[in-house]
Parts: C-alpha cells; structure tokens; sequence
C-alpha cells in the first residue's frame, strides 16, 4: 500500500515512468499480453488501443484504482454538559412509575396521556403518613403496653443513599430536642461509628456496644455513654452483626426487645441508620414510630426514596404495621443552584405537606462541629446551623402535639 502511495505522490510531480518500463521489460512483457478491460465498469470506459505505447499499459497495471471520491467525515464534538438535568428527570426520581413513564414517551403517547399518568404516579402524603390497616400476623408477638400509650416515641433516620447528612440530622436534632426539655437518647446503628465518634467517643476503644445488644442480648443501659448527649455506641463490631443475628428467631425485633428496658427513662430515641436496606436498618424501622427521611437535593438521593418506601411497606406488613413517615427532610441545600430549586420543587409537588418546612443548607459549621466532639448547637449556637435544627425540632414537636 504504501509502494503505491509513493508512486502516485511521484506521478503527481511529473516523475519519469522509465522505472516501471524497465520492470516490465524484465517481465518478459507478460503484463503488455494482459487484456486491456478497462478498470471500471461503466459502458464508457475508454477501449485499450493495439497501438498504446507498452510503457504505459505496464504503468496503468502496476496502478491501483482510483478511489471514488467521498465526503470528508465529519466528527461531532458533543456538547459542553452544563450540568443541567430537565426537570421531567427528577420527577421519574422520586415517582414510582417513573420508568413507565419513559417507555410511554419513547412509545409516543400524547401529553394529556403523559400528564395522566404522572398525576397517578404522584404519591399522596395521606397515602404515606397513614399505617397499614391493622393485621394480625400469625406469628407477631403480643405486644404488652401500645406504642400509643408510652412516654417514648423513637424516631428512626432512614435512607439507603449514603452521604445525605443522616448523622448529622440525628445529632442535632436530638440536641435541639433536649434544649427544649426532653430526655433524648441517641442510638448509633451504622458500623461505621461516625454518630459515636462526633460526641467524642473512639469507637475502637468501647468495651461494649450494640453489638452486644442485638447478638448477645446484654441490656441496653450497659452501653448507654452520657455525652452532650445519652448515646447507645456503636463499634466496628456492628459491621457482623447481620451474619451472627441471621440464625437467630426473631432477629427483626432485636431492638424493639431491647428497648423495652428504657421506654419509661426517654421521651424520644432517635436511631442513626446505616446507607443499606439490611437487616440494621430492618430493625431500626421495626423498632420506630416514625422515620425521618434525609434527602440530598440532588437525583441520587431523591431516587432512593423510591426502595426506601417500599421496604418501608413490607415492614408494615409483616413487622410494625404502626410505623409511619414524619417527613422527608431537605438537606445540604445549595440554594444558589437551579438543580437545588428544582428538586425541592418536585419532592414538593409529589409529597406535598410530607416534606418538611424546614431547609437544611450547607455549612461549614457542620463540618468543624465533629473534630470538637459536639453537635453544631453547642459547637456554635449563634450560628444559622444551629438555627436550621432548632427549627426542625420545633416543627416535629408541633406536628406530634397536632396529631
């Protein structure tokens, strides 16, 4: 190929055709005896004459075709991505039927039918705050005081996308709840210990968690630490407590059984969960009255909303048929951003009066709080950090005197 590069690129700047006559000579003139078919196969190809000189037969031979002309090709550099994402994404992120929706739109479906299907889709917060109708289920056991009848309310903080300020809404507003007067507990259930090591505690150095509490049944008061704030610690430990629970009957209502113990000692308990759906998150939502739903204004996180309610119903169903959803709550919110707008407007627009009034936006101050060992209200009081809690706890304690 390249031997016939060269030779076109000599052509082209009048190179002496001798050499190929010289090569024809020394093949006996096998390539002048050769038939003279025109290249191409159009009926006016020019016709070989007898009379064409033998040199240029053999230059013509040696020759390849000449390629037909094509188009450049054209390559496209995509588009700079903005970042921007339509706001029909982020709908299909928190509604149940959001993948039927796309497969309508790549079907062609009109937009009343579109608009249809999205107002079906919607989940009510009727739909969501209110319980299971009540079951009995053959093998749930007797319950000897009601849930309604108790001092202590727990509150589980529930979301299987990591990263969305679960810990930190579970410190301070458990803080913010105790400066209004309450008796707050705080139980770390994540292996990861970050709820344990923000009040202070090394959670390599405890000698007892609740580890000890789900697997070897010890009471939960043995490994309650009185920080700024009374907390169940965790340890890494915890990460198997899942395999070793597995063999045991029962293993759900682990923590419901074991808070028994302090139901009368504790206005509410406020349980810090792991990102997963597993068997610590089974119990904590087993064990809860009401989850608080940390979300991150952005499209990973609304679309764990999506799994989260329908464990949340298989709970229902089969374990804790009292359990409901206090609110979805609106974290890290970088008002500055359309995409933060945008996203709150749709967890609005799909769970109405279940999304929080309260907003909690980013801040540095969330971040310095845990190197001091202390939740941001002690940290700095004064500061809007604080603030954002201090509003949320109002509103969850005015919602339950509500209901």
């Amino acid at each position: 190929m390249g031997f016939f590069n060269r030779k076109q690129s000599d052509d082209r700047r009048g190179a002496d055709p001798e050499p190929q006559a010289r090569n024809s000579d020394q093949d006996g003139g096998a390539q002048s005896e050769r038939p003279t078919e025109p290249m191409g196969t159009g009926a006016s190809a020019p016709v070989q004459s007898p009379e064409t000189d033998s040199n240029e037969s053999a230059e013509r031979d040696l020759k390849p075709p000449e390629p037909e002309a094509t188009e450049p090709t054209v390559v496209k550099t995509p588009e700079q991505d903005t970042g921007s994402i339509e706001k029909d994404e982020l709908r299909r992120a928190v509604s149940a039927r959001g993948r039927e929706q796309a497969q309508a739109e790549d079907a062609g479906e009109t937009e009343e039918a579109k608009e249809a299907e999205a107002e079906d889709a919607r989940v009510s917060a009727e739909d969501l705050i209110a319980p299971t109708p009540q079951r009995k289920h053959p093998f749930q056991p007797e319950v000897e005081q009601k849930r309604g009848e108790r001092r202590m309310q727990v509150y589980a903080f529930a979301n299987q996308k990591g990263g969305v300020a679960k810990t930190t809404t579970t410190l301070n507003l458990a803080v913010a709840l105790k400066e209004s007067g309450h008796d707050v507990l705080c139980i770390d259930l994540d292996p990861q210990g970050n709820l344990t090591m923000s009040q202070g505690i090394d959670p390599d150095e405890v000698d007892k968690s609740l580890y000890d509490v789900l697997v070897n049944q010890a009471p939960i008061s043995e490994i309650i630490r009185h920080q700024e704030i009374d907390i169940a610690v965790a340890s890494i430990d915890l990460a198997g407590a899942e395999i070793a629970m597995s063999t045991q009957i029962g293993r759900e209502r682990a923590l419901q059984k074991a808070l028994a113990e302090i139901e009368d000692q504790y206005d509410f308990v406020c349980i810090d969960t792991p990102p997963s759906l597993g068997l610590l998150t089974i119990n904590a939502l087993t064990a809860a009255d009401k989850v608080i739903v940390p979300v991150q204004c952005e499209y990973l996180s609304m679309r764990g909303l999506i799994q989260l309610q329908n464990t949340l119903q298989m709970i229902r169903e089969n374990l804790n048929p009292d359990v409901q959803i206090e609110g979805i709550l609106p974290t890290m919110l970088d008002s500055r951003t359309v995409h933060a707008k945008e996203a709150v407007e749709i967890l609005e627009e799909n769970f109405g009066d279940l999304v929080f009034k309260s907003r909690i936006k980013k801040a540095i101050k969330f971040a310095e709080a845990p190197v001091k060992g202390s939740s941001v209200l002690k940290y700095d009081p004064g500061s809007n950090a604080a603030g954002y809690y201090r509003d949320l706890a109002e509103e969850v304690l005015t919602h339950g005197e509500a209901t």
